[in-house]
C-alpha cells in the first residue's frame, strides 16, 4: 500500500512492477543480474479521486503516455530492492505534487520612494561615465 495522504492511498495490485537489465557499464555481473525496476501504474484504472487522475493526466511530463500510463524506470541502485523504493517514492513524489495548489501571484508595484532611489543611482552611474570621457581646453 503507498500512500499518498491521510485519506488517499493506493493498493499494491494497481501498481506493476518488473525487474529489468540496467543500462551503462557494471562489469562481469550486469548482463546476468536484473536490478532496474520498471513501474508502470495506470491512471485511469486506478482507485484516485477524479482530483488526482483529471490533474495528472493534465499533466504535461515525459514519464505520462497518451494513454494514462506512468512508466518510471529506476535504475539508481545496484541492489533490486533499492531501485524499488526508490521507484515507488518517485510515483509517490508525482502524484503529491499533482495535489498542491499554486496560489495565485498578486501583482505589485514598486514604491515611489524605490523608483526614485533607482532612477537616483541610473543618474549618478551616468554622470561617473560621462566624467571617463576626453578632457577638453
Amino acid at each position: 500500500m503507498l500512500k499518498i495522504s491521510q485519506n488517499v492511498s493506493i493498493p499494491d495490485d494497481e501498481i506493476e512492477l518488473s525487474a529489468i537489465r540496467a543500462q551503462g557499464a557494471g562489469g562481469q555481473n550486469v548482463n546476468k543480474v536484473s536490478s532496474a525496476i520498471h513501474l508502470r501504474f495506470d491512471i485511469n484504472a486506478s482507485s484516485l479521486p477524479d482530483f488526482y487522475k483529471q490533474r495528472l493526466l493534465n499533466l504535461r511530463d515525459h514519464r505520462i503516455s497518451k494513454e494514462g500510463v506512468i512508466v518510471i524506470k529506476a535504475q539508481k541502485f545496484r541492489t533490486q530492492e533499492k531501485n524499488r523504493g526508490d521507484a515507488l517514492e518517485r510515483l509517490q513524489k508525482l502524484i503529491k505534487g499533482v495535489a498542491v495548489i499554486q496560489k495565485v501571484r498578486q501583482p505589485t508595484r514598486a514604491t515611489r520612494g524605490s523608483q526614485e532611489r533607482r532612477l537616483d543611482s541610473k543618474a549618478l552611474r551616468g554622470k561617473t561615465k560621462t566624467l571617463r570621457g576626453r578632457v577638453s581646453e
